[in-house]
């Protein structure tokens, strides 16, 4: 697997930086390089082969074809975006040092088309071996060790995520007297873990953050397992924080893990505006052809207002009106109270259970015959809303009616990711912790949008929005926009 990629990554390299060469200087690319010295002479040909080979030489000294990187979420892209910024980087710092004159648009061509292809390529091989992991291939054979709820708990987060690869075969407790853990058979105790593992022929011992072998039967378990080939993981017990915060400091032995707190201001967070307002500013002007169109078609189709504008709450519990094109019906709001009244009445005469506060669903089945709204928590969502116009509906699918929103990003009130920005009803019944969720400003898209989108949850909504605002980076930011195209067209959870 790795191989492959590595090939393609390689391919994709040597396209970007020969095709760059050949649309800067054309089919006739063979002439020498400036230099400020006779001493030597260098062809663009040579320079783009020496260029080639030190990219892809960086890609693997970045470990980017590590199987712990391979198909594990930001890390990777920031990985490739690191090793490439610091090839080109290193080049430019080179070509100064030695007076060599290269040509500023080969460079400009070559590091964005390059970059581009790795990210497309990466994707491409994400989607095609999570793909083989959900159905059951290419999956890492696990031992699970620990005290029972602990071992219950990474065997649910494995599951969650069938396409990390990681298939849990065994667990080995000495907490529990039940024959199985979350649905996998006990093979054993802790301290029969490394024997079982070898027996079972799996390729991972996970260990949870509560298990009785100890310091010393942990570094025991390592001696055992030398040259076995099976790797072992340890759980901290750290939930919802990033990799990126993560930072090991050992200390007389003992790795200690320094968690870095959540980032609110500084030089990131400029960079992070300015990223927002450049890209809104593009996209307004990319995309207001389309939005004029929409525009006259809403207006044509019940003469009502072309925007619907709704208070909203933004960073630091500050008020503002976002704008978005009105998708429904004039008197949307006056038919809200009377819509909740019937579904009321619908689930006492049908018998089917409300939402519980907490943010459980239906039934699917059940959910297919209820037209009336669902409450999620304290979000309301309505899949066949009545309320909504045709024209209404299908901006919704695709998300057009959202696109006046890049204003409020201009205008500062907004980013173009974020959480969900709430209602002030909403927020009026936030518990303390939810109440983190404006601590940034709110988006236009976010985890919550490419991750189900109406689809989640109330529980799975926060949880998403808050590990946005604890782990938030630009790098980030960059990948939830790659995927907010792929939700969109996707069309799931949306309406």
């Amino acid at each position: 697997m790795q191989i492959r990629i590595a090939l393609t990554d390689f391919v994709l390299i040597v396209w970007a930086v020969f095709g760059s060469l050949i649309v800067r200087f054309g089919f006739d690319a063979g002439s020498d390089i400036a230099a400020g010295t006779d001493r030597f002479s260098l062809g663009y040909p040579t320079f783009s082969a020496a260029l080639a080979v030190a990219w892809w030489l960086s890609l693997r000294l970045h470990g980017v074809y590590e199987a712990e990187i391979l198909g594990r979420g930001a890390t990777e892209y920031r990985l490739l975006m690191h090793a490439t910024l610091r090839v080109f980087a290193a080049a430019a710092l080179l070509a100064y040092a030695f007076k060599v004159e290269v040509a500023r648009g080969y460079f400009l061509l070559a590091l964005p088309a390059g970059l581009i292809g790795l990210f497309v390529a990466r994707q491409v091989w994400r989607r095609w071996l999570g793909a083989e992991r959900k159905a059951g291939g290419l999956n890492h054979d696990v031992l699970v060790v620990g005290e029972a709820g602990h071992a219950l708990g990474l065997i649910e987060a494995f599951a969650k995520m069938p396409e990390a690869g990681y298939g849990v075969v065994g667990v080995c407790t000495s907490t529990t007297d039940a024959d199985r853990v979350g649905g996998v058979p006990v093979v054993g105790s802790e301290h029969q873990a490394a024997q079982l593992a070898i027996e079972l022929g799996v390729d991972v011992v996970a260990c949870g953050a509560v298990h009785r072998l100890g310091p010393s039967g942990l570094r025991r378990l390592g001696w055992a397992l030398e040259g076995s080939g099976v790797e072992i993981l340890l759980s901290p017990g750290l939930t919802e924080i990033a990799g990126s915060r993560v930072i090991t400091r050992p200390v007389s032995g003992l790795p200690l893990l320094h968690v870095q707190t959540p980032t609110f201001s500084g030089p990131t967070l400029i960079i992070k505006s300015t990223v927002d307002w450049l890209a809104a500013l593009a996209l307004v002007i990319a995309l207001s052809p389309l939005m004029l169109v929409v525009a006259v078609l809403i207006k044509l189709q019940d003469g009502g207002p072309v925007f619907f504008r709704q208070q909203r709450v933004g960073q630091d519990g500050q008020p503002f009106q976002m704008t978005k094109l009105r998708s429904m019906r004039v008197d949307a709001e006056a038919q809200l109270e009377e819509l909740k009244r019937q579904q009321l009445a619908e689930r006492a005469s049908t018998g089917v259970d409300g939402v519980h506060p907490s943010g459980t669903l239906p039934s699917p089945s059940a959910q297919e015959t209820c037209t009336a709204p669902v409450d999620r928590g304290v979000l309301f969502k309505m899949e066949r809303d009545p309320r909504i116009t045709p024209v209404g509906r299908f901006i919704r699918r695709y998300s057009i009616d959202e696109l006046p929103q890049l204003f409020d990003v201009l205008s500062g009130k907004m980013s173009l990711v974020g959480p969900r920005p709430p209602l002030p009803d909403e927020v009026s019944r936030y518990e303390h912790d939810v109440h983190r969720r404006l601590l940034v400003k709110p988006g236009l898209t976010g985890l919550w949008q490419v991750n189900g989108r109406s689809n989640l949850s109330w529980e799975e909504s926060v949880r998403l929005d808050l590990y946005y605002v604890e782990n938030w980076s630009v790098a980030l930011d960059l990948l939830i926009l790659w995927r907010t195209f792929s939700a969109v067209f996707g069309k799931d959870g949306a309406y």
